[in-house]
């Protein structure tokens, strides 16, 4: 416990520099590098690190498209069809190398590799979208806030009331009394952050959709952390990297960032009328 308290203080000392600054390049430089080192610890987890064929286009993927999430500003449009046709050469060229390196690559390994690739990518490319857009500067930080919050809240909750077990073939530790309480803690800490920024500015939050978007990054959040134990499980590794000491690496910490990223921007941007502040 002390080793992890001390990780997460400093990490969080490294990383609060770069919200401050997230509308400039180095904001977008950070998501890169989670991306960058996602990849590799997706790459290792299905044992095709080695295959540098298969890792070079993954890495590439994982610098190119958050870097066009951004820039060029004038060509938003361009920009999402440049990052569709990358996501799609790079599936059509993995699952190609799967029928021509048989026996060098294992098809179930490139088919995960797949899968996780594009999910982290987007993931994380979704907070720098979400950053970009209206009222970003406050929208973006829920998705860090909902993610961690689940997670503390689930975790005291469970160490005091769990009896039950929620999914113990995918995550042993997880318990229903748990996951009620990381959903409680999510809902109420976003209604929360909603009331502090109405303090702050001259928003006003909408505690309604607050709400609602707390309950759904919540769930989704658990879902995350659960999606990343089930790879871990399938593949009989403890944790996806080494670089966060008592947390592991960048997956084992931000599966559930990952998870809730995408689904908060989708809220956001294509439910008609769907604000959470005005």
């Amino acid at each position: 416990m002390k080793t992890r308290v001390i990780t997460a203080l400093a990490a969080l000392c490294l990383f609060l520099p770069f919200l401050y600054f997230s509308d400039t390049m180095a904001f977008t430089v950070l998501i890169q590098l989670l991306a960058f080192i996602s990849t590799y610890e997706i790459l290792r987890c299905v044992g095709l690190d080695k295959r540098v064929w298969l890792a070079v286009p993954c890495y590439l993927c994982s610098l190119a498209v958050p870097f066009l999430c951004r820039y060029p500003e004038k060509l938003y449009c361009a920009r999402m069809e440049m990052i569709f046709l990358i996501f799609f050469v790079l599936t059509f060229f993995l699952l190609s190398a799967g029928v021509f390196y048989r026996g060098k690559a294992d098809v179930s390994a490139i088919g995960a590799l797949v899968a996780m690739e594009i999910y982290v990518v987007f993931a994380v490319s979704s907070i720098l979208l979400l950053r970009d857009s209206i009222n970003g500067q406050y929208m973006y930080l829920l998705v860090f806030i909902a993610a961690w919050v689940t997670d503390t809240g689930a975790y005291f909750a469970g160490r005091a009331l769990g009896r039950h077990k929620l999914i113990p073939e995918v995550s042993p530790k997880k318990t229903v009394e748990g996951a009620v309480g990381g959903f409680i803690a999510g809902i109420v800490c976003l209604m929360a952050y909603g009331a502090i920024i109405g303090a702050m500015t001259d928003l006003t939050p909408q505690y309604l959709y607050l709400a609602i978007a707390g309950a759904i990054m919540s769930l989704v959040s658990m879902l995350g952390d659960l999606i990343a134990s089930l790879l871990k499980r399938h593949y009989d590794i403890k944790d996806y990297g080494w670089l966060l000491p008592g947390h592991g690496g960048i997956l084992d910490r931000f599966d559930s960032v990952f998870a809730t990223a995408p689904f908060l921007f989708f809220l956001c941007h294509f439910i008609p009328d769907f604000a959470l502040f005005v």
